[in-house]
This record gives C-alpha cells, structure tokens and sequence, in this order.
C-alpha cells in the first residue's frame, strides 16, 4: 500500500470498519471505492523478448496502454506480446512525452539505430536492461551514431528495483516497481519501521 495511505488525527488507531475510521483519497482508492485519475503514461517495450511478455501483462494490470517495438516481424508475429499493440519501428510507435521507453534485450544488432530513434523523440523515459557486471553496449552503440554524451546519458542502466531479480517474471516485477515509484516521485526504498507503541 502506498506510504501515501494515511488517517485523519484521532482516527489512526481505529481499524477498517469501525465507526470513526476516515478514508483519505489514497486509502479509498486501495479498497477499490474511488477511481483515481486516469493516468497518461505509456509503456513502449523494446523488443520482443520473455522479459517484455512479464511486464505487458503487469501493465496491463496498472493501466498503461502498451506498445511493443520490433523491427523484425517475424518475431511479433511468431512470439506475439499479451495486451501490447505492436510496430516494427519508433516512428509507427508514435512516442510523446508521457512514454516510458523500456529496452528488453540489450544484445540485439538493431539496439543502436532503436535506441537512438528512442532518444530523438520527446519520451519522458528511456531505460535499458543490463547488469552493471557487464559493459553497457547501448554507450558503444550510441557513440557510433555520433550521440553526444549528454544525450547517452539519459539512458537509464540498470533498471527497476533492486530485489535480487533473475526470472523474467521477478526482472519485470522490479521493473514495473521502479517505473511506478519514478511516476509517483518516490524513491523505491523499503519503508521505515512503524513505532511500536
């Protein structure tokens, strides 16, 4: 539940149900009894890939149109992506500002020329996939195509929350976290103790 979730002074302490007990907008919309705003973001998935599949899905869940960007069609058409509308290039994608970017497989040859479409449209994010084990091949890649540093730099690597992820479901459960508390401007971290009195 959000950290957002919170009780007016005095009704703290006085549990779901009881009398007395005040929802704030945040709570109210936990146990289903509001709807919040509509939410702009969407999410444009790079890359057909096991990762992306997970994360259609848990998009799907949260709200966000989806769009999966391949330029091999073969591949969309043969591993098709659940909830995802789908394009073989960016400019089809048609990304605007309130796009999030998410590369899921940071091995394929076309990375470089993707990636650089990505960077040149007015996303609000852009990320890509990758342990900081390994070198990032998406800097190289950039280079090459004669990206200044500036714009490299606001390829988001690694990405998600930090949980240990290995799975493709776990990756894009981390994945899907981190965007969420980027769009809420928080910061992804465990919350503190509650006091115990």
């Amino acid at each position: 539940m959000s950290d957002d979730h919170d009780h007016t002074p005095g009704h703290a302490d006085r549990a779901h149900g009881e009398p007395g007990h005040v929802h704030d907008e945040a709570c109210a919309a936990a146990h289903g009894e509001v709807q919040l705003p509509a939410d702009t973001r969407r999410l444009v998935l790079v890359f057909v890939s096991p990762v992306a599949a997970e994360m259609a899905v848990l998009a799907d869940r949260l709200g966000w149109p989806v769009t999966v960007v391949d330029p091999d069609r073969a591949r969309l058409d043969a591993d098709p992506v659940p909830y995802a509308r789908t394009s073989t290039s960016v400019a089809e994608a048609r990304l605007d500002a309130g796009c999030d970017v998410v590369v899921c497989d940071h091995d394929r040859p076309e990375l470089g020329d993707v990636l650089a479409d990505a960077l040149a449209g007015p996303s609000r994010w852009v990320g890509v996939m990758g342990s900081l084990r390994h070198t990032a091949p998406h800097v190289a890649a950039l280079r090459e195509r004669g990206l200044p540093d500036d714009v490299i730099a606001r390829v988001h690597r690694p990405i998600g929350l930090d949980v240990g992820s290995k799975t493709p479901p776990e990756i894009a459960l981390a994945t899907m976290a981190g965007l969420l508390a980027d769009r809420n401007g928080k910061t992804g971290g465990a919350f503190p103790a509650a006091p115990s009195a």
